[in-house]
């Protein structure tokens, strides 16, 4: 763990440059709209270490898949997020010196991350010889204008006049550096270079994603001289003037990225022109109010304010604005991959972190249709899901681990085959939106097959063991990654009974309300009698690991037959486990790297008691060494419901600050983007209390001994419910809808909008 960023409620800021620090904060700094993104890379060229990274959301490369021993079932590549053409990047001269920041002398370096208007500043002073200049870099990705990027580039000679070579330029030679075979992922169709504007053109090899990045620029003078600078893949205008001492120089820059998943490919071109053109036309300064505005908007709804604690408040806002850089729910093609626009590991694609972790957040802060879109992706990819079952020799659907298109995209086999828990995350995700929502509708249209299928899945893939009279489902791995292979692991088991209630639940429901709808899926998706039957079988005879001696369900059969060792037993070297021990000494631990009987105890919180919850908790925390991002806020929501509020405040802290502190030292290839959700649940879920149950919102609320308080917006069903938190009173505030009621520490008040509710702990 490092403390490197200053720490500010808005913003992030690196004062003072470190290279070998570099990666790290340029993932930090990274800046996205949902339709694109890039690292926080200098626009200058820099030849120290760094990963210049540009993604487009949706567009990616199948890069054929390494492994040492081929398995029946294996995908035949990985999908990787394309790093896509370089728009920000420009060329600095002065007086005929290069300006590169690993090999030139330069003072008063700040970095800056402003999350409240979401755009990035860079101030510094460079000399040359004697000259001194200070250079100033904004740059913002337009959360009003989807395909609009821009940037304004400030050079003032401090002490002598200067001459200026500056040259803006498309680069579309970059690499991903998580090529499987050191490919290259594109080609050129077309591209163009006039004076103050130039195209490029690009398509992916194998995908045919087709992309146009346009460049138009201005600048604040017109004492200047303009070359063309044209190679493959590349175009450039090099600009050359005087500067005079005190002077200063503007050059604004205009980005627009337009892809073949949005318009015909004739069009492609000529809309990124255009849109490139507009935006010039517009000017920098209306662009940026405009996207001020919509980021106010923002958040207003989804931000969170924390009284007395600076970094707490960093950290959740940190978390929330990648999370709204990352995923706007514009388009149900799209999804959240666990990067983001923010690295390349996990090749930017979509896991079971979305529905597990980051629908509640969306629930909460954004209208109903944006986790909606959540839903509408996996429904669409369901006939794919059908298809990757088939390739495993299964019935009925098993969602990928790994995905961009449906496709299964993970070739290790221990999780491509093993970690078969992510449908139920898939499922559950359907009654999370449903009972948050009310809407019935999308059971009826979208959720039935979805349901259905996984339920089918789950049947095919256990067995009746007549010996003990149960249902197991053996050769599995659990959320829990540090054990493989393992059987009848409880929370697979036992999120695999609960698909199949819910969806027996689910039909009868419909059949009794819509009963022409519930025959045509009967038939469409050849539902028997003996097929519900053996449903129903399975949720009265599944099996259950157990362990006596301790009255706590086993993680898997066979758990305490490991050594047991807690945490505290390790040495620091030891830590993290991953990258100090053999994989083969990791499986043999008890070790846990995430939550796992304990995500189930999350799910399914109202079917133990109090002391049960504290009994799992007590066994299973000290074992747990929290090496998956994922981890540590479903802790802290165990812990605040148990009431060890200081528990549940530490491991808040840990996943609102992961990257900002490193934690876990692997910021630099990266932002835990769909781990960020946690740390909003980790307030919302654990230190409020709040839940959905039977239509109706609740909450449980504490302050952390930290805090002097905390609010935070609910939307929910047309209404946004303003709860503020402080030492003995909690304030609940209808801003928006009619009245409703809810509950507080178990007891039911009607909320109104003339009047705001105080409830005493």
């Amino acid at each position: 763990m490092k403390k490197y960023f200053e720490v500010d409620e808005w913003k992030v800021i690196e004062n003072g440059f470190d290279p070998e620090y570099n990666r790290v904060t340029e993932s930090i700094m990274s800046l996205g709209n949902g339709h694109m993104g890039l690292r926080g890379n200098f626009a200058e060229k820099y030849s120290g270490d760094s990963l210049k990274g540009t993604y487009i959301a949706g567009v990616y490369y199948p890069d054929k898949t390494i492994v040492g021993w081929w398995k029946n079932g294996y995908p035949k590549y990985f999908a990787k997020i394309a790093n896509a053409a370089d728009f920000i990047g420009l060329n600095l001269k002065i007086d005929g010196r290069e300006i590169d920041l690993n090999q030139i002398e330069f003072t008063s370096f700040k970095r800056t991350l402003n999350m409240k208007e979401a755009y990035l500043e860079r101030t510094f002073i460079v000399k040359v010889k004697n000259k001194r200049t200070k250079i100033t870099e904004k740059r913002f990705l337009s959360q009003d204008r989807k395909e609009i990027a821009a940037l304004k580039y400030s050079l003032c000679p401090l002490n002598q006049n200067i001459e200026i070579e500056i040259t803006p330029y498309l680069n579309g030679n970059i690499k991903n550096e998580d090529a499987n075979y050191d490919e290259f992922f594109w080609e050129n169709l077309n591209q163009d270079n006039k004076i103050g504007n130039s195209f490029l053109t690009m398509k992916t090899r194998k995908s045919n994603f087709i992309v146009t990045t346009a460049m138009n620029w201005e600048l604040n003078t017109d004492q200047y001289e303009v070359e063309l600078a044209t190679e493959t893949n590349y175009t450039a205008n090099k600009i050359k003037l005087t500067a005079k001492k005190e002077q200063n120089i503007e050059l604004n820059k205009y980005l627009a990225v337009c892809t073949s998943r949005d318009y015909p490919k004739t069009e492609i071109t000529k809309k990124a022109k255009a849109k490139a053109a507009a935006a010039l036309k517009a000017g920098y300064s209306q662009l940026f109010s405009q996207h001020q505005k919509a980021w106010a908007q923002i958040w207003q709804e989804s931000d969170i304010k924390i009284k007395g604690d600076p970094e707490a408040q960093q950290g959740i806002r940190f978390n929330i604005f990648h999370l709204n850089q990352t995923y706007t729910g514009h388009d149900p093609r799209l999804n959240i991959g666990p990067k983001g626009f923010t690295g390349e590991k996990y090749g930017g694609l979509t896991y079971w972190d979305t529905e597990a972790y980051c629908l509640p957040f969306y629930l909460a802060t954004h209208s109903d249709s944006v986790s909606r879109n959540l839903l509408l992706y996996r429904y669409n990819h369901l006939q794919k899901a059908v298809e990757n079952a088939d390739k495993l020799g299964l019935e009925g659907a098993l969602y990928p681990m790994v995905t961009i298109n449906g496709e299964e995209c993970h070739n290790e086999w221990e999780i491509t085959f093993e970690e078969i828990h992510r449908n139920g995350a898939i499922a559950h995700a359907i009654k999370d939106y449903v009972d948050y929502t009310g809407d019935q509708k999308y059971i009826a249209e979208y959720g039935i097959p979805v349901l259905a299928q996984i339920s089918r899945f789950w049947a095919a893939r256990s067995h009746f063991n007549p010996r003990q009279g149960k249902y197991m489902i053996l050769g599995v791995t659990g959320p829990n990654e540090y054990e493989n292979n393992v059987n009848n692991n409880w929370y697979t088991n036992r999120i695999a009974v609960w698909t199949l209630n819910y969806t027996l639940k689910s039909l009868k429901k419909l059949e009794a309300n819509q009963p022409r709808k519930y025959q045509k899926w009967i038939e469409k998706l050849q539902l028997k009698d003996s097929e519900l039957e053996l449903w129903q079988d399975m949720t009265e005879k599944m099996y259950y690991p157990y362990l006596e001696e301790y009255d706590i369900y086993a993680q898997q059969d066979g758990y305490l037959d490991k050594e047991q060792k807690l945490v505290s037993d390790l040495k620091p070297a030891d830590i993290p486990l991953h990258k100090n021990w053999s994989w083969d000494r990791i499986l043999r631990s008890p070790y846990i790297k995430q939550a796992d009987v304990l995500q189930g105890i999350y799910y399914f919180k109202d079917d133990f008691d109090q002391a049960s919850i504290a009994r799992h908790y007590d066994f299973y925390e000290p074992r747990t060494v929290h090496e998956s991002s994922l981890s540590p806020c479903i802790y802290s929501i165990l812990a605040a419901d148990l009431e060890r509020e200081e528990k549940a405040y530490q491991l808040y802290l840990r996943t609102a600050r992961l990257d900002l502190d490193n934690y876990n030292t692997d910021t630099d290839d990266g932002l835990h983007i769909t781990s960020m959700a946690g740390s909003w649940m980790s307030i919302v879920k654990g230190f409020a209390g709040f839940k959905v149950k039977a239509g109706q919102i609740a909450f449980k609320p504490f302050l952390p001994t930290a805090w002097d308080g905390f609010s935070f917006m609910i939307l929910f069903r047309g209404h946004r419910i303003k709860v503020e938190v402080q030492k003995n009173k909690s304030y609940f505030s209808l801003e928006k809808g009619n009245s409703l009621k809810i509950k507080v520490y178990q007891k039911e008040y009607e909320l109104k909008k003339t009047k705001t509710l105080v409830v005493e702990k």
